[in-house]
């Protein structure tokens, strides 16, 4: 028996046959070319065929796997309109008389290299996106086949890595779970394996290759690990385990409905992070009371220009009706540290985490903060909006805030335009200074929403990505969990709520110690709500007050 570990990032466990997904290689020569014309208009004949090919594989992924899912493909014909890309490859042909292949293998390696060099994990991702952009153009050149290899039967698929095109044409009726080498839990096959509800484990830590192909195999999506041949005693420990995990999937669905309400009366609302207008579905799905955080920044990051005021206003609307009057919190333009948007022309910093970022941008270019504000607006009139405003350390930028939304409200007025007049605004606290002077900010505006990400890589002063110190990155530490208890503490003397929406929120162990310090709101993934749920309705917390704050 060989056992593999990984990061499970879908709960569940399947026994099946494993399926090693080969991936047709791509011989790409360099040589020279004689009509460099000829070569680019080559490239370009590809670049309208793989938008076309891009087009039915959308349709296809809408009816199989809904719009959420679909929308990467509209996200990849973008990839290959975008100007940098194409000139690159333009570029590399003219300057050394080169074929296309060889110019679009360059510049894949150099954009996925520069998306995977950076801290964020949702633009870690899209190095892969480039690559399989960057192949589609290369079958298309090279005239090879990408079909999909028919399943005959139910398998766990097993790759290095799956690129979306690859998740969407498997036969998913076929497959039981997913396993690969690489990746993430923002991976278009981790997306898919949660919308479909199949265990999978991505990031293995040790290599994979064809020679377990057609193995017997247990997944176990709750541990991240994955069993090839495995022994009779194994087996029958999985078997029970996967009989009390159905049992307790079985209890949590039953608690769609409840309210958020602890043995002794304490009510809290737990609320969804969204990435995206289309991971609404998953929020109502998994009975979201509201929308804690929706990160805007998508709009700018899957855009080659600055979204305009009606393109944001329209998924603001849609995200603020599909909640039908629930509370939806949307972060204004969160950029700069590892997000980076090449039509911005950020400069570069030495440390970018600590630089010119998120409400530092948007009060140093104000057109495009106003634009973003009257979008917001125009949507309130349709639903129950909140805007949050990240990396505030002084109440003199909340103010500036204030005078540009009065601004923006006064046009909006002499327009005509329709908007809410209870537009609640707050702030989130993620750096230690913000968290110092909670009681000055407090006064200023209607709620608080700690982001523990940064709050503890700023506390700490440890990058969260740098592998080297995760043995000393300790996001229970108990300066941390005091700088949330002082804010918590300033908001309700000053009569405003305050909430969590970092990784913290889902973390069971804390959720008794949150609700002792006042925590009125959580807001976390979709998919752990109803575990957060049974948390806090499990709970007491007049009886365990004394004890948990005590040792912060």
């Amino acid at each position: 028996m060989t056992i593999l570990k990984g990061k499970g990032i879908f709960g569940g466990i399947v026994f099946g046959r494993i399926k090693f997904y080969k991936r047709k290689k791509q011989a790409v020569k360099r040589y020279k070319v004689e009509n460099v014309e000829f070569e680019i208009n080559r490239f370009k004949v590809a670049k309208k065929t793989a938008t076309e090919q891009l087009q039915q594989l959308y349709k296809k992924a809408l009816l199989e796997v809904g719009e959420a899912n679909a929308m990467i493909f509209e996200i990849h014909k973008m990839m290959l309109e975008d100007l940098d890309y194409q000139e690159s490859i333009i570029g590399i042909i003219e300057s050394q008389n080169v074929n296309a292949e060889y110019a679009i293998s360059v510049t894949a390696k150099h954009f996925s290299e520069m998306f995977s060099s950076m801290e964020d994990s949702y633009m870690k991702e899209r190095a892969m996106d480039v690559k399989d952009v960057s192949n589609r153009l290369l079958d298309i050149l090279l005239n090879c086949s990408n079909d999909s290899e028919v399943l005959d039967e139910p398998y766990i698929i097993v790759a290095d890595d799956l690129v979306p095109s690859e998740t969407v044409q498997i036969d998913k009726n076929k497959v039981i779970g997913f396993v690969t080498q690489k990746g993430s839990s923002n991976s278009h096959t981790a997306i898919l394996a949660r919308t479909m509800n199949i265990p999978a484990i991505v990031a293995v830590n040790q290599p994979i290759n064809e020679s377990i192909d057609g193995c017997m195999a247990i997944l176990d999506g709750f541990s991240g690990e994955f069993f090839i041949n495995p022994d009779s005693k194994t087996i029958d420990a999985l078997r029970k385990k996967q009989q009390e995990k159905n049992e307790y999937f079985e209890l949590l669905q039953s608690l769609k409905g409840k309210p958020n309400i602890t043995k002794d009366g304490k009510r809290i609302n737990i609320y969804a992070n969204i990435r995206n207008s289309n991971d609404v579905s998953a929020a109502l799905q998994n009975d979201a009371g509201g929308i804690g955080l929706f990160r805007s920044e998508f709009l700018y990051l899957e855009n080659s220009n600055y979204p305009s005021e009606d393109e944001q206003f329209t998924v603001y609307k849609d995200v603020v009706e599909k909640m039908s009057g629930k509370r939806v919190i949307i972060r204004t333009l969160d950029i700069g540290a590892d997000k980076k948007i090449d039509y911005f022309n950020l400069p570069e910093e030495e440390n970018p985490a600590m630089g010119y970022r998120a409400i530092r941008i948007c009060l140093r270019r104000p057109n495009i903060f106003k634009t973003q504000l009257r979008a917001l607006y125009r949507a309130s009139a349709f639903g129950k909006l909140s805007i949050m405003f990240p990396m505030i350390i002084s109440v003199s930028e909340v103010l500036e805030i204030k005078k540009m939304i009065k601004e923006v409200k006064n046009e909006l007025l002499f327009e005509n335009l329709e908007y809410s007049d209870d537009v609640e605004i707050g702030i989130m606290i993620e750096t230690p200074a913000a968290a110092l002077i909670s009681d000055e900010l407090a006064k200023e505006v209607d709620f608080f929403s700690i982001g523990t990400n940064d709050l503890t890589q700023y506390t700490l002063a440890i990058d969260r990505q740098n592998e080297s110190l995760t043995d000393i990155y300790d996001p229970h530490h108990k300066a941390i969990l005091r700088l949330i208890k002082i804010a918590a503490e300033n908001a309700h003397k000053n009569g405003i709520w305050i909430g969590i929406c970092g990784e913290l929120a889902a973390d069971v162990s804390l959720t008794e110690t949150f609700l002792s310090m006042g925590i009125d709101e959580l807001s976390v993934s979709p998919f752990f709500i109803l575990e957060i749920r049974k948390k806090v309705i499990e709970s007491n917390i007049t009886n365990l007050k004394e004890n948990l704050l005590c040792n912060i």
